[in-house]
């Protein structure tokens, strides 16, 4: 088996409530969700001979994830018809004047303040990852956000796994610790 090689008999057991947990909040309905999940997972058996191995098993299947959310709102939107503006020059005729198909971006839209929302945490979750001692910072990026599996990380940063975890657990812990006093402010 090569090192590159994915393992889907393992994706329900050891991912699906991560791209559960990741698809919910982008949806804001737990049947869709769990349907985005399903078609992530076949998806991602459709295409196993494009995983090249260069993000970790869990990070593909994520970015498949991201785009089955994208082709969801696509659908919806194509299902919902494009706001139809009826320009009259003078006339209730019917036959004369044209039709203009609009799509206005609501700024109050959930979906609107959502992006900003997310926006406003990566910022500040990047700020207090730039708080942290710097090889914690760099080991919580590389294993957290990057998905890079631990062997790799050990070998690259000459760190044992077991020092590798206590760093991330004291990086995930100031994390908490800076969001709550700087993000989820009450």
């Amino acid at each position: 088996m090569s090192e590159h090689a994915l393992h889907p008999e393992t994706w329900v057991d050891l991912y699906a409530d991560y791209l559960f947990n990741y698809a919910l909040p982008r949806v804001s309905d737990t049947e869709i969700a769990k349907d985005l999940v399903q078609d992530t997972f076949f998806a991602a058996l459709k295409s196993a001979e494009n995983y090249k191995g260069d993000a970790a098993e869990r990070t593909w299947l994520i970015a498949i994830l991201k785009r089955k959310v994208i082709d969801h709102y696509r659908k919806v939107n194509s299902k919902k018809g494009k706001a139809e503006i009826r320009i009259n020059y003078g006339s209730n005729d019917e036959s004369e004047g044209s039709w203009l198909e609009e799509r206005v971006a609501d700024p109050y839209s959930k979906q609107e303040i959502n992006a900003l929302e997310n926006e406003e945490l990566r910022m500040a979750i990047q700020d207090c990852i730039s708080k942290l001692p710097k090889k914690q910072a760099l080991v919580f990026t590389m294993k957290t956000i990057r998905g890079m599996d631990t062997e790799t990380i050990c070998n690259e940063l000459d760190i044992n796994p077991s020092n590798l975890w206590v760093m991330i657990h004291r990086a995930r812990t100031a994390l908490m610790e800076c969001l709550n006093k700087n993000w989820f402010k009450l």
